[in-house]
């Protein structure tokens, strides 16, 4: 089946008997309910029943392209500037509303091209991964694409074919299927005829047909879409973060254009006596200066694009971002739950331990396992085994005869050969209790399999036993047991013990035994708390209202095994419930809930399509040390977003407060309109070059502490705004001191040139100083990228305002002056940065402390 994004809405099932009954019904049952027989359909039947039940998908319900594009329209920040351009109408400033319209228009269009571009590269991942399915089409097999593939139809499963659709084996000896992607059994499973396959499963030995029983939402995987439907609707983190900034704002412009409107209204009503209509018309210019300044016009556009530069860095460490937001989403994960099978082991089973019965050594034991084996299989068991026989021309010693592949019935699979002496002997491998009885052992021989077989099993090995014959298989002699186990990558434990030390949990979620999971979990330093899914959380239980006693569990334990997908979902909701940002990486149908939940969804590498769809990141290199280099990439890109939001709402308090109290206090207007959206320009397009930024590595998580971070703009800012009325206080001196006015000539209009050019340099030293969290002149030092716009921004704004460019002219020695005066400040602001993070960073271990 071809599973895309999961919306619940896939084909229509108008008539379609339900699949899970037909999973148990009788063969003929079944022929009989979907109205087909062993000769399949014709392809006339196929195109009625395609049009009737609709494609064999879980279909995307996308969002068009306009309304994706309408949304950077909507929301505080867009808000503010949709009112700046609307004022400017309304009093004639068309200069202004053009401006402010086209930073409208960049901040979307900006926005826009990066996620459809994100998306754009989704889709060109899925598209290389359409599979195909054989079915029985007018009396001859053909290939199709799956997604034609209808309920009725009888396909041929070979090996390393996807099963399709759900389906009803009905034809052939046995087939191996691998359902890992679906339950997260690392084993595959024996089918025989009558037996139920589900869609996205893979043939792993043998072949069968089978008949169709459930397509689209109708199957395993479309019954698993409906929570994968409901899970991640919240916005993310960083959407509230950024709605919150801007609702700051907007309180505080409110509150200081409420000031400005009355003050003047009282001045030219009260104290004046003179109301007239352009006296309006000068207010409302006012609050346009204001409005135009309390906008962070940038601010979805510097964050936006240091996201997508951050996704190309991740995308050289091998990680594809699908949605950008994720990205500060994952720097701030504590726990990461991570799936076992392929993740944290090998996905490659190999030997361990052999226990020797008659074998006279291990080598013999192996060399008869593989003498039980079929050639050239793809079964994980038979591979392990020819890889495990250190001289393969002994192999070739024997001629090969008649083969018997393993059946659920037997449990063995039996192979006759004939030795270089002509003598024939029968080998078999299977399970230990089929051999034991196979072999006819004695009580106390019997005893000691089933004692050796516990003994594996609770270290997590699976056990497998050898025995042979000589003649012909009326007697048997028990060689000896041979355990397997997925080892752990060579790289999980010193991954585990990164993920420690960058403040990271990370618990094994696994569809495996218990005994399995807790063994591999202590291998690579997660823990042996490790319980099983069934025994936390019942049938019955209200994911969305768990127990507290459920969720102090699920907080405690190391991890799980025997895992559903409603497990794992519930798992992530439970610590989300908890305050946990939650990473989750996963790769087949059955984890697909969980990704789309989790605060960061991650698709390993080889994970089905599903999982990449309902994932945020999709690695494409195995292992979980990609999920730990991109925590890293994520937690400097988030850096250099706090650095610019600490700049940017401290630069915006400073000019909207200094604004009011030089109108209102000094009758003085410190800034033009015109001033205002070249301070915007020259001030926030540079600084999108944040992006590139050297920042160094937080060793925690790192959140959005909204109470912190605008608490230590807000301090930031009034140090800012107290250094620009200096300065303002300082102009307004010169201006009536006759002394000063002799040495260097100074105009109000120049002046306002003089704070022009203070708050555009002024402010561009001030994220020198934030971006550092000790002295601004200590490492890492600003990247080159970064430091050449600012530099370049610096040098045409001291050419407008020695020249007059779009400004009116100050002199040169003015302008050395507030350079001598800002750098003063730079000192100062990074003393009281310094002390602000000191405190800041204490109140946090307490906090951390008394949690």
């Amino acid at each position: 089946m071809q599973h895309s994004t999961a919306s619940a809405s896939g084909g229509s099932t108008r008539d379609v008997p339900a699949a899970d009954k037909l999973e148990k019904a009788d063969l003929d049952a079944v022929y009989q309910a979907l109205h087909s027989s062993p000769r399949g359909l014709t392809d006339t039947e196929a195109a009625a029943r395609l049009q009737k039940y609709g494609p064999n998908a879980i279909l995307e319900q996308e969002e068009s392209a306009l309304h994706r594009l309408l949304h950077y329209f909507w929301g505080p920040i867009p808000w503010m500037i949709e009112a700046a351009a609307l004022l400017s109408v309304l009093i004639g400033h068309w200069a202004d509303f053009a401006i402010i319209t086209l930073l409208l228009l960049y901040n979307a269009a900006t926005g826009f091209w990066q996620e459809r571009k994100a998306s754009r590269a989704l889709a060109a991942l899925k598209a290389g991964m359409a599979p195909k399915a054989a079915v029985l089409r007018d009396g001859a097999f053909k290939t199709v694409d799956t997604s034609t593939v209808v309920p009725g139809d009888l396909v041929r499963v070979r090996l390393g074919q996807i099963v399709p659709a759900d389906v009803r084996f009905v034809g052939g000896d046995s087939i191996s299927i691998d359902q890992a992607a679906l339950t997260g059994e690392s084993l595959p499973v024996e089918k025989k005829v009558g037996d139920a396959g589900y869609s996205g499963s893979i043939a792993k030995r043998g072949e069968m047909t089978a008949i169709v029983i459930g397509t689209g939402r109708n199957t395993f995987f479309g019954r698993t879409a409906s929570l994968v439907a409901s899970a991640g609707k919240g916005a993310t983190h960083s959407q509230r973060a950024v709605a919150q900034i801007g609702d700051f704002l907007i309180a505080l412009c409110l509150l200081l254009a409420l000031v400005l409107v009355g003050s003047e209204l009282y001045r030219d009503i009260v104290v004046a006596d003179d109301w007239q209509w352009s006296d309006a018309l000068d207010i409302l210019r006012m609050v346009l200066v204001l409005l135009i300044a309390s906008i962070p016009v940038a601010m979805p556009s510097v964050m936006t694009v240091t996201n997508a530069l951050g996704a190309l860095a991740l995308s050289r460490r091998k990680a594809i971002v699908s949605r950008l937001e994720s990205i500060e989403e994952l720097a701030g994960v504590d726990i990461l739950c991570s799936d076992k099978t392929g993740t944290l082991t090998k996905n490659q089973l190999t030997l361990h331990d052999p226990q020797l019965f008659e074998a006279e050594d291990a080598d013999t034991l192996i060399t008869g396992a593989a003498l039980a084996s079929e050639p050239g299989s793809s079964d994980p068991i038979d591979s392990a085994i020819f890889a495990g026989v250190k001289d393969r021309d002994v192999l070739a010693k024997y001629i090969r005869g008649p083969f018997t592949p393993f059946d659920p019935v037997s449990k063995r699979t039996c192979s006759e050969v004939t030795d270089a002496d002509g003598r024939v002997q029968v080998f078999s491998k299977g399970a230990p209790q089929a051999i034991s009885e196979l072999c006819a052992l004695s009580a106390e021989d019997a005893h000691r399999v089933d004692g050796c077989v516990q003994d594996l099993a609770s270290r997590g090995l699976r056990a497998l036993a050898v025995a042979f014959s000589v003649d012909a298989g009326k007697h048997w002699a028990f060689l000896g047991i041979l355990s397997l186990e997925d080892p752990p990558r060579d790289d999980s434990l010193e991954t585990i013990t990164r993920a420690r030390e960058h403040g990271l949990r990370v618990k094994m979620i696994t569809g495996d035994d218990v005994a399995i999971g807790r063994e591999i979990a202590s291998q690579v330093g997660i823990g042996t708390n490790i319980l099983a899914a069934g025994d936390v959380f019942n049938k019955h239980m209200d994911v969305d209202h768990l127990p507290q006693k459920t969720i102090d569990c699920v907080e405690k334990v190391d991890g799980f095994g025997r895992v559903f997908p409603e497990h794992k979902y519930a798992i992530v909701k439970a610590l989300q419930g908890r305050g946990h940002q939650v990473a989750m990486t996963g790769d087949g149908v059955n984890d697909a809930p969980a990704l789309k939940q989790a605060d960061c969804g991650i698709a390993v590498s080889g994970a089905t399509d599903a999982a990449r769809a309902a994932a945020d990141i999709i690695l494409t290199r195995p292992g979980l040390s990609t999920v730990v280099d991109a925590i890293d990439e994520a937690r400097k890109i988030f850096e250099r977003i706090i650095n610019y939001v600490l700049f940017r709402v401290a630069m915006t308090l400073d000019i909207m407060v200094v604004v009011v109290i030089a109108t209102v206090f000094f009758g003085f207007s410190p800034l033009t309109p015109v001033m205002i959206v070249l301070i915007a320009l020259l001030d926030d397009v540079p600084i999108m070059t944040i992006a590139y930024d050297n920042t160094l590595v937080p060793p925690k998580p790192v959140h959005w502490q909204m109470h912190q971070l605008l608490l230590g703009a807000s301090v930031i800012g009034l140090f800012t705004i107290a250094q620009t009325l200096g300065l303002v206080l300082i102009g307004l001196e010169w201006l009536s001191n006759d002394s000063w006015q002799s040495w260097i000539k100074l105009s109000r209009e120049q002046l306002q040139t003089v704070v022009f050019l203070q708050i555009v340099a002024g402010g561009h030293l001030l994220l020198f100083v934030v971006r550092a969290r000790h002295a601004f002149f200590s490492r890492p030092w600003p990247a080159l990228p970064l430091s050449a716009a600012i530099l370049g921004t610096q040098i045409l704004t001291v050419l407008m305002c020695g020249f007059g460019w779009l400004v009116p002219a100050i002199p040169w020695r003015i302008i050395a002056l507030v350079w001598c005066y800002m750098i003063l400040w730079m000192f100062v602001l990074d003393l009281v940065k310094r002390v602000l993070y000191r405190h800041m960073q204490k109140s946090g271990e307490e906090e951390s402390v008394a949690a």
